[in-house]
């Protein structure tokens, strides 16, 4: 058992850590060389296309979820209207060429997981995009009238650094993000290990055939573990062989769209109601797509 134990954590963790390396500095990049002000203008003012442009941001800007959170509040602060930052905020960590990439390498039996990911993806967000913008007409932001103390410090402090500065930010900031994913991996690949060698296959695939318990299992599995998005793809395939692919695909999207660790940061930003909401809406989005997905494609 110890032996099956240490050859699951251990393959999780030396297929993710690469995607999770790449995923920090890349953000980090970003966070220090590319303004807000960069972003807000490439925002359309038709709500449509407003959407559809915030659901593929990630694909420029592929910021971690971490990072993503406070950039959209000052964005909004200065005006981003509310449906396209919670677009933003839902699709980024998706919806992103290091995610793919990721995905696609840790289901290369199954590429079509990796497609499908981007797409259930793009249709939550847009979605809930259109229900924020029909609907929701007060703005949920806490302390909306100015940025507080350390965020206008952090501001000024990267609009004055040279280039030689900038890079050491990056360094330093690519660093302090790897260390705090990798915490998130190591919990996630030790929780996995676990489930894998102490639940029987059997009840594993009862659970993994069920039609609804699948789907819940690893829904709720991914707001637990608070998994990065660039390394859960690895969790998800280490249940490939008994669970349907439609409820590794609940997991891979309800994950990284709302998880324990998001929820607490989202709950720092936005007021209760707004966070209970929009959580309503991506789980049952994300959870009746999924299955839609799953007869349509791999039944």
């Amino acid at each position: 058992m110890f032996q099956n134990f240490k050859t699951i954590f251990l393959s999780i963790l030396l297929e993710a850590f690469p995607f999770i390396l790449l995923g920090v500095l890349v953000s980090s990049l970003l966070s220090v060389f590319v303004s807000e002000k960069m972003i807000a203008k490439m925002i359309p003012k038709n709500p449509i296309l407003g959407v559809i442009v915030g659901c593929f941001l990630g694909l420029i800007f592929p910021l971690c979820e971490c990072g993503m959170i406070p950039i959209v509040r000052r964005l909004m602060l200065k005006g981003m209207p509310l449906y396209i930052g919670t677009v933003y905020i839902l699709s980024g960590p998706i919806i992103n060429p290091i995610v793919f990439a990721s995905t696609y390498m840790a289901f290369r039996n199954q590429p079509e997981i990796a497609y499908s990911r981007m797409g259930l993806a793009f249709v939550t967000a847009f979605i809930i995009g259109l229900i924020i913008y029909k609907f929701i007409k007060i703005n949920p932001l806490k302390n909306k009238r100015s940025l507080n103390v350390n965020e206008h410090l952090h501001i000024h402090h990267h609009h004055s650094q040279n280039v030689k500065s900038k890079f050491i930010s990056v360094l330093a900031h690519a660093s302090e993000e790897f260390f705090e994913m990798g915490k998130y991996l190591i919990f996630g690949a030790l929780i996995t290990a676990i489930i894998q060698v102490t639940v029987s296959r059997a009840e594993l695939v009862e659970i993994g055939q069920g039609q609804w318990s699948s789907y819940l299992f690893m829904m709720g599995l991914g707001y637990i573990l608070s998994l990065c998005s660039t390394s859960d793809a690895f969790i998800a395939s280490s249940f490939a062989t008994t669970f349907s692919a439609g409820s590794l695909l609940s997991f891979l999207v309800f994950g990284p769209m709302l998880d324990l660790k998001n929820t607490l940061m989202m709950l720092s930003v936005f007021k209760t109601r707004f966070i209970v909401v929009l959580s309503l809406l991506i789980f049952i989005i994300v959870l009746f797509s999924s299955i839609f997905i799953q007869h349509l494609l791999f039944a």
